[in-house]
């Protein structure tokens, strides 16, 4: 599901269902914004849920750009106002987006947050967990959006790259990438793939993380021309001249 940021932030904190759902459930699954998006629709949104939203969207990006400060005391916003809703799946989804983002930049720690109240969160909650794990669970597929499904099915293997370039949203195919990486599946065309991604987007935390990739990469094959040529361009992205 490839939509506007701020729409998919707002969708991951509503939990009214629209009528176009299908099979009378939503699909929940990590899109761009590398948060959990869920149908949305109805009357006019509470104050709860816009500032929630915000809040989050906030985060996500302050954290992509390279601002834990501010991503922190955004992401605390959110709770607050979700919070407010007594609803543990809202506060799930948010959890899920935050860790998606931190696999789209390499971040690997353990998803505390969401595995705190894991025990209350829904399937498909828990399926999408499963898969930043690069743990997918066959018999969970059907819960997964039908992009991590295609990759859940294939045991994550397949052409890991051609499975990037089918996801137009420049989250999800990070995120996705994180998760090949932690299988063990990202290939040097991976890696370029999310390299490019988080440079077209100016997303400086994952691109520093992927560009360090590269670079570790070659220097350990003794490629000292491309070594130095990367390490010029982390150095710029950290400092420009």
């Amino acid at each position: 599901m490839a939509v506007r940021a701020r729409y998919r932030t707002a969708a991951a904190v509503n939990g009214k269902p629209k009528s176009s759902c299908r099979a009378g459930h939503c699909l929940i699954a990590v899109s761009s914004a590398a948060l959990l998006t869920a149908c949305a629709g109805g009357p006019a949104s509470p104050e709860w849920q816009l500032q929630a939203h915000s809040a989050l969207d906030r985060s996500v990006t302050a954290y992509l750009g390279g601002d834990s400060r501010v991503a922190a005391q955004e992401f605390d916003l959110a709770r607050t106002q979700l919070a407010r809703t007594g609803r543990i799946d809202l506060m799930a989804r948010a959890e899920l987006l935050r860790c998606a983002a931190q696999i789209a930049s390499m971040d690997f720690k353990a998803c505390d947050g969401f595995e705190a109240i894991r025990i209350d969160a829904a399937a498909a909650e828990r399926a999408y967990a499963d898969f930043l794990t690069a743990d997918p669970k066959q018999e969970d597929a059907a819960l997964l959006a039908p992009s991590q499904r295609v990759l859940a099915a294939m045991g994550l293997a397949g052409d890991p790259a051609q499975a990037l370039r089918d996801l137009g949203d420049p989250l999800s195919r990070l995120v996705a990438a994180g998760v090949l990486l932690r299988a063990g599946r990202a290939n040097p065309e991976v890696i370029a793939l999310a390299v490019d991604t988080a440079s077209s987007q100016g997303w400086r935390r994952p691109l520093l993380a992927w560009l360090n990739l590269q670079l570790q990469r070659a220097e350990r094959a003794g490629a000292t021309a491309d070594a130095e040529r990367l390490r010029r361009r982390v150095e710029w992205t950290l400092k420009p001249p």
